[in-house]
């Protein structure tokens, strides 16, 4: 029969999901919001700077970027993965998640080098919001890949959770950019 010292310990266990549930949901609408603003920042200058937006695209390589985005949901899978396995195999598809992170990390590191050496930067505004807001990706993304290498050493389910939907939402990020920033 159940005391009520138990009954207490499952209710704090219960509350204290539902806050760490609540501040992960805070967290990622907010990264949603702050990704979303830069957008439309960059949206509205492409329309008001038509010159300048043919310049950014003429320096863009959306080759390399269909490659990191493949890269990308190739990780989310991963990470997917994780979640769907218990707490005894959920290493090596977050160690692959990580891999493919750091993969794209590479790549973007590639086109950057490619792009200014091309002379992107003389597209002026848009270049700059082009670097901030895909740059504001990669270190999202080298973060939560090292966090996902983190996780792998140490799996807890509430951390494995907690890592993929950040990942998921890191993710959604590129795939709402890609075609915003590449395919326009």
């Amino acid at each position: 029969m159940a005391t009520i010292d138990d009954m207490d310990t499952a209710i704090g266990k219960a509350e204290s999901g539902e806050a760490d549930s609540l501040l992960l949901w805070i967290l990622v609408w907010s990264e949603l919001a702050a990704f979303g603003a830069l957008l439309v920042a960059f949206m509205v200058t492409t329309v008001m700077d038509v010159e300048g937006a043919l310049l950014l695209r003429a320096h863009l390589h959306p080759g390399l970027a269909a490659l990191n985005t493949v890269l990308l949901v190739l990780s989310g899978w991963q990470a997917a993965l994780a979640v769907r396995r218990g707490d005894g195999a959920v290493r090596r598809p977050l160690m692959l998640a990580a891999l493919f992170g750091f993969a794209f990390a590479a790549v973007k590191a590639l086109e950057y080098s490619i792009e200014v050496r091309s002379g992107i930067v003389e597209a002026g505004t848009l270049a700059e919001l082009y670097f901030l807001v895909t740059g504001f990706h990669l270190l999202h993304v080298v973060f939560g890949a090292g966090i996902l290498l983190l996780v792998a050493w140490r799996p807890s389910r509430a951390n494995v959770v907690t890592i993929a939907t950040l990942w998921h939402a890191i993710d959604l990020v590129w795939l709402v950019m890609f075609p915003i920033l590449y395919l326009t």
